[in-house]
């Protein structure tokens, strides 16, 4: 698996624990949904993501 795909997996399954946590437990947990939408944004424009970095070092490449 590939630094990028790893990303991917990474935001969806934080992307269904956030709308989970929103179903059964508050609403206010739409801010973390929120925060990844950003975060997915800025590193578009940045380059900057921090769970690339944290993939890379444990050993999955980039492409």
């Amino acid at each position: 698996m590939t630094i990028e795909n790893a990303v991917r997996v990474f935001a969806g399954i934080m992307i269904l624990v956030s709308v989970a946590l929103v179903h059964y437990h508050s609403p206010w947990w739409l801010l973390f949904t929120i925060f990844i939408g950003l975060n997915l944004i800025q590193s578009a424009f940045t380059g900057f993501c921090l769970p690339s970095i944290v993939f890379r070092k444990l050993g999955l490449k980039d492409k």
